[in-house]
């Protein structure tokens, strides 16, 4: 299996043994109050089991995202095998970009210090054996369509895809957009996980969940399809 795709399922799996688990617990409450040996699961505990749901979503999110933009660069950097002019114009702009360290604020001297070192490095004719790809902020989909944008990448999403990630599924978000706009406000502080879990039920995570997940799946095999057909390079350098 594609080791993008094999870390992928394994995060996946997690998600799925956690949603079974929730699952199980709401057919007994559904019976009675559920118990853990002589203790009741209250209410409140239940919502915060619910909630951590989205913790584990963006983390699903973001870990895609990275193992992603890393299968790039790991590939623009294989074994030294390309220098910066086989690169395809906006993944040499994000080459300039990180060498360069223009997205940083830098005195005189350290901005000629990076100057001159991008400027070596291409009279010298050097191999490319480094390479970041820089995001900031936290991710959804709009963040992940403007990385692809920023590589030259072009999703090919199905329907189904396109609308599971953009049809409202609260609060007038998306799926990703609500799992990062939740997950931030868990992190901040400003939502406690009982309110975060307030109204929800299981199938309402797996609808949450799966939809997610057809985005994530499309969205690495657009990754792949990038990588393997050597979109990253200029076209006159693609094997």
């Amino acid at each position: 299996m594609d080791p993008l795709l094999e870390s992928f399922e394994e995060r996946l799996q997690e998600i799925d043994v956690y949603l079974d688990l929730l699952e199980h617990l709401e057919q007994q409450v559904a019976m009675g109050a559920p118990r853990i040996g002589s203790s009741f699961i209250s209410t409140q505990q239940q919502k915060i089991l619910y909630s951590s749901v989205f913790l584990q979503l963006y983390n699903l999110v973001e870990a895609t995202t990275t193992w992603c933009v890393d299968a790039v660069c790991s590939a623009a950097t294989s074994n030294g095998r390309w220098q910066p002019s086989d690169l395809a114009d906006d993944v040499r702009r994000e080459w300039v970009r990180s060498t360069a360290r223009t997205h940083i604020e830098l005195n005189a001297e350290h901005r000629l210090e990076s100057a001159v070192g991008i400027c070596n490095h291409l009279i010298e004719a050097l191999p490319l054996l480094r390479l970041t790809i820089e995001r900031r902020g936290n991710v959804d989909d709009l963040v992940i369509q403007q990385i692809a944008e920023r590589l030259g990448l072009q999703f090919r999403l199905s329907r189904a895809a396109l609308q599971g990630v953009k049809q409202p599924f609260k609060d007038d978000k998306g799926p990703l957009a609500l799992v990062k706009d939740l997950r931030n406000r868990l992190a901040h502080g400003s939502l406690s996980f009982s309110e975060c879990g307030e109204g929800l039920t299981v199938p309402d995570l797996r609808d949450l969940k799966s939809r997610t997940v057809l985005y994530l799946r499309e969205v690495i095999a657009g990754f792949r399809a990038y990588i393997d057909n050597y979109e990253y390079l200029s076209p006159p350098r693609r094997p």
